[in-house]
């Protein structure tokens, strides 16, 4: 019996269907991928419609300036493809760059210019339909068109962080103050128009990825990186392109999770996956100061070896069917003290034989999309091409600016990517089983493992497995800080530090630091089960 979760009880129900489930973080995009759906559209066409809507209604996260990943399970031959549509640092840009301008020994700032790498979300919207679709990109993105044009209430966790956004990076980014009334965000209910974005999603609607990248919104991008001091050429934006890779995947207690590999750090949660799958998690207490010692532990670990390993593969030789083998988990689990936390875990040697959004959508024809896009930190860079009413990421603040590092910045590079979606087939037939994701930095992997840990250990239903509160290990910072959510009960509390965690709790507006996720799980019945992460405005509708 899970005792300690028989003191949290979820807000809501999870959803159930059988036609079809989208889960967004915002209801009305919850709403465009539904609309989608009730035409005959599938999985990828209400995934992007969703993808532009929340462009439009949380510009706070995500938009077609930032990045995108995708996973798809299609129901006829039961494969899933990944889709990286990450954009590369600009041709002009070197570490030599960054030493002239004194930024190697400080660190580059995070919303400079040179963060800007080449925006992947267009392309690779338009490559997922391209590959996977059924519907035109201008039904696509009707839904997402109609609210920029007619505007939309502002929902309240966005308003909220729409204003610390406004406050750090649009008020003093290049046309930065276009996505802002006055100046100041909208408030909660507030009308907000977008006449900008709704301008550059008729183009795309028209002439598809050539509109984004090449044309005026490109011109509008160079010039805008330019008179903000960063350097971008036409070429880098014209000859950007998405790729299609094999998906990673380990098993997990009978279970195929899959996810993109690098530059995506997706690869951290499938090392921590294989390193937790030694251990009887499900015999242990959902919230007990013993399975969240573990979790935290391999957590540890994963990210030892993602900080080195995680690079462009085209730059960088990645062993990654050492570090996700079986082997090498048996020897880094034995480094797990059950009784004593480890602070400082170091990288493994494996020997090689040679701010986001995410959103999950289910058809009623059983394909699956798991979508994750964004700008990175909020607004990204916060800055605007004028007119076109969208904000240019920052992702290139990932980069490594240590010259030896596989992450290390060099041009029409990908940097260490944050946003991961996940996917999960049963072993025994290949079906689905779960499109899910946790978005928020770091902690994504963190969220993919406590997430699918509630839905297979601890035999929650998606709602409940994400009401659960989380940890998140503060993986940027020195000393390897553990943030504990509010509900975390106060025994596992107290034994968590008492083995050594350093432990600080988290309430508030600030467990959005604990990510925000969406899962729709198919069960033995073909019955769709979705739900919606309470820590963002969304939810999880059906058909």
């Amino acid at each position: 019996m899970n005792s300690y979760y028989l003191n949290f009880t979820s807000r809501r129900s999870s959803v159930y269907s059988k036609r079809g489930i989208v889960a967004t973080s915002q209801p009305l995009a919850t709403a465009a991928g539904l609309e989608i759906l009730s035409k005959g559209g599938n999985a990828a066409d209400a995934a992007v419609a969703a993808a532009a809507a929340l462009n439009v209604t949380e510009p706070t996260s995500t938009g077609i300036g930032g990045d995108m990943f995708a996973l798809y399970f299609d129901s006829q031959t039961k494969q899933v493809t990944a889709l990286n549509g990450s954009g590369r640092a600009s041709s002009l840009l070197t570490l030599d760059t960054l030493k002239k301008n004194n930024f190697l020994a400080d660190g580059l700032p995070p919303y400079h210019p040179y963060t800007i790498t080449v925006p992947g979300a267009c392309a690779g919207w338009c490559d997922l339909i391209e590959k996977h679709g059924s519907l035109s990109l201008t039904e696509i993105l009707s839904p997402a068109i109609r609210l920029a044009d007619e505007g939309f209430p502002v929902a309240p966790i966005t308003s909220y962080f729409w204003g610390r956004g406004a406050e750090r990076q649009l008020k003093s980014a290049l046309n930065g103050t276009e996505l802002t009334i006055d100046g100041r965000a909208p408030k909660a209910g507030e009308i907000f128009y977008n006449k900008g974005l709704a301008k550059t999603f008729r183009l795309v609607a028209e002439k598809k990825a050539e509109a984004f990248y090449q044309g005026p919104i490109a011109e509008a991008i160079i010039s805008v990186i330019k008179e903000a001091g960063g350097v971008m050429s036409d070429a880098d934006l014209a000859e950007h392109v998405s790729t299609w890779e094999n998906p990673i995947s380990v098993n997990y207690h009978g279970l195929n999770v899959y996810e993109c590999p690098p530059n995506g750090q997706g690869i951290t949660a499938l090392i921590a996956l294989n390193i937790l799958e030694g251990f009887d998690l499900a015999s242990l207490d959902l919230l007990s100061p013993e399975k969240m010692h573990l979790m935290i532990e391999a957590m540890r670990l994963a990210f030892a070896d993602a900080s080195w390993y995680v690079a462009d593969p085209a730059f960088a030789k990645i062993p990654m069917n050492e570090l996700l083998s079986k082997e090498y988990a048996n020897e880094r689990r034995k480094l797990i003290n059950l009784k004593r936390a480890t602070i400082d875990q170091k990288r493994g040697t494996p020997v090689a034989s040679s701010n986001t959004v995410y959103l999950s959508v289910v058809d009623g024809f059983g394909n699956a999309c798991s979508f994750i896009n964004s700008n990175y930190m909020g607004f990204g860079t916060g800055i605007v091409p004028k007119g076109w009413g969208f904000t240019l990421q920052n992702r290139g603040h990932n980069f490594s600016l240590d010259a030896n590092h596989p992450n290390a910045l060099a041009p029409k590079k990908r940097p260490y990517h944050t946003i991961i979606p996940a996917m999960v087939t049963r072993e025994s037939d290949n079906s689905l089983y779960a499109s899910y994701g946790v978005m928020g930095g770091f902690m994504q992997p963190q969220g993919h493992v406590q997430v699918l840990s509630a839905l297979k250990d601890g035999n929650l239903d998606p709602q409940s497995a994400l009401d659960l509160p989380r940890f998140c290990i503060d993986v940027e910072e020195s000393g390897g800080r553990v943030a504990i959510e509010e509900g975390m009960p106060i025994e596992t509390i107290d034994n968590l530090k008492k083995i050594g965690h350093p432990i600080y709790e988290v309430s508030g507006y600030n467990r959005a630091l604990f990510g925000r996720g969406q899962v729709i799980l198919r069960d033995e019945n073909q019955v769709l089960i979705g739900g919606s992460d309470p820590r963002a405005d969304g939810y999880a509708g059906s058909l």
